[in-house]
C-alpha cells in the first residue's frame, strides 16, 4: 500500500531526472561569495532617472525649487499672500520667453505644447515674485530671480517688446504736434496748433459768452464756416483745413464731418486748436477716418487727461479692417456670378 502511494505517476517519467545530484553540505557554502554572481547597478543620480525625459524634469524641478524658495522668502517678509488690489497695482508683466524649439534645445529634450506651457507658467510666477520683491526693496531676492529668468529670455527680447509700443508724440518749440493717422488705404498727416487766445478786456469781462455758447459757436464754425458770418456771435478762431480746403468744403457729407469732429467733441476741446491736415489715398470715408485717428493722437499729446476717454472710445487705435481681396472665379470678394444651366 505504501509502495503504491510513493510510486511515480504514470506518464511523467520524462520530467524527472534519472541522475541524482551530489549532496552539498550547507556549511561548505559559507566561504562562497554570492556578490560576484550579482550584477552591480549604479545608483541613479536623480529621482528622474527612470522618467522618459530626465533632463527636462531636472530643470523643471530646479525651477520649482527656486519658486518655492522665493515664495517662502516673501511669506517670511509678510508680502504673501498679496491682496487682490495690491496684485492689480503691480506693473503689467511683459516677457519674451524663448519659443518651444529653442527651449527644447536648452533642456536637451523635445518639448510638447503642454510641457512648454508648464515651464512658462513657472517662469511667469517667478517674474511676479520678482516684481513684488522689487516693489518691496528686497534687492538680493530680486537679483537672484532675475538671474534665473534671464536664462530663458530671447536674445532680442528688448527689440521684440519695444515693437508694439507706440512712440510718444512730442511737441516742437512752438507747441505744435505732428501725427499720422491711417484708415483702410488712406493716410492723413495732421498738424495741431494751439489757438492763441486774444487778450480779454476787463471792462467787457463780465459780459463774456457762456462756455456752452462758445462750444456751440465753435462747432458751427467748424462744420459750416459760412453760417457764422450771418450772426453777430463771436466766432472762434479755430479752424480745420484739409488739403488747404475748409472741412465743410472738402467733406460735403455730414457723416464724414461728424467723424472728424468726434474726437474733439469727446475731449471737450472745441475751439482750442487749429488743425491742418494733408490726406492721401482712398475715398471720403477712409480719409475722414484717417483724419480722426490722427487728430485723436495729437490731442493726447496736448491734453494727456483726455487719454482715457479717447482710448475707451477706441479712437487711438488704428481700425484694422481692410477691403477683402477679390477671389478668382467670383465677381467680387464673395459675390458669385449667376448660375446658368446652359
Amino acid at each position: 500500500m505504501l509502495t503504491s502511494v510513493l510510486r511515480r505517476p504514470q506518464g511523467l517519467s520524462k520530467f524527472y531526472s534519472s541522475q541524482t545530484r551530489p549532496f552539498v553540505p550547507p556549511a561548505s557554502l559559507n566561504s562562497f561569495d554570492f556578490r560576484q554572481r550579482q550584477r552591480e547597478k549604479p545608483r541613479p543620480t536623480t529621482p528622474t532617472f527612470y522618467t522618459a525625459r530626465p533632463e527636462f524634469y531636472d530643470q523643471l524641478s530646479s525651477l520649482e525649487s527656486a519658486l518655492q524658495y522665493a515664495k517662502t522668502a516673501l511669506t517670511t517678509c509678510h508680502l504673501l499672500p498679496l491682496p487682490q488690489f495690491a496684485r492689480e497695482a503691480l506693473p503689467p508683466r511683459v516677457n519674451a520667453w524663448v519659443d518651444k524649439r529653442e527651449l527644447g534645445l536648452k533642456l536637451r529634450s523635445t518639448l510638447t505644447t503642454s510641457r512648454y506651457r508648464r515651464v512658462v507658467l513657472v517662469l511667469n510666477e517667478l517674474e511676479t515674485y520678482r516684481s513684488i520683491a522689487e516693489k518691496a526693496g528686497i534687492m538680493e531676492l530680486q537679483e537672484g530671480i532675475r538671474g534665473i529668468t534671464e536664462l530663458f529670455e530671447r536674445a532680442d527680447a528688448a527689440t521684440m517688446l519695444a515693437r508694439g509700443k507706440a512712440k510718444p508724440v512730442k511737441l516742437d518749440e512752438y507747441g505744435r504736434s505732428y501725427t499720422l493717422g491711417k484708415r483702410k488705404t488712406s493716410s492723413a498727416r495732421v498738424w495741431i496748433v494751439p489757438v492763441q487766445q486774444p487778450p480779454v478786456d476787463k471792462s467787457t469781462a463780465s459780459q463774456s459768452i457762456p462756455a456752452v455758447t462758445e462750444a456751440d459757436s465753435a462747432l458751427t464754425a467748424l462744420l459750416n464756416p459760412n453760417s457764422s458770418s450771418k450772426s453777430n456771435e463771436a466766432v472762434s478762431v479755430a479752424q480745420i483745413l484739409v488739403n488747404n480746403t475748409p472741412l465743410s468744403t472738402y467733406f460735403p457729407i455730414p457723416a464724414d464731418r461728424a467723424r472728424v469732429i468726434h474726437p474733439i467733441k469727446l475731449a471737450g476741446l472745441l475751439g482750442a486748436y487749429n488743425i491742418f491736415a494733408i490726406v492721401r489715398g482712398g475715398g471720403t470715408s477712409g480719409q475722414s477716418g484717417a483724419l480722426a485717428h490722427g487728430i485723436a493722437k495729437g490731442l493726447v499729446a496736448h491734453e494727456p487727461s483726455a487719454t482715457t476717454i479717447l482710448r475707451k472710445a477706441k479712437l487711438l487705435r488704428r481700425d484694422p479692417r481692410m477691403v477683402e481681396r477679390k477671389k478668382p472665379g467670383l465677381a467680387k470678394a464673395r459675390k458669385r456670378y449667376a448660375w446658368v444651366k446652359r
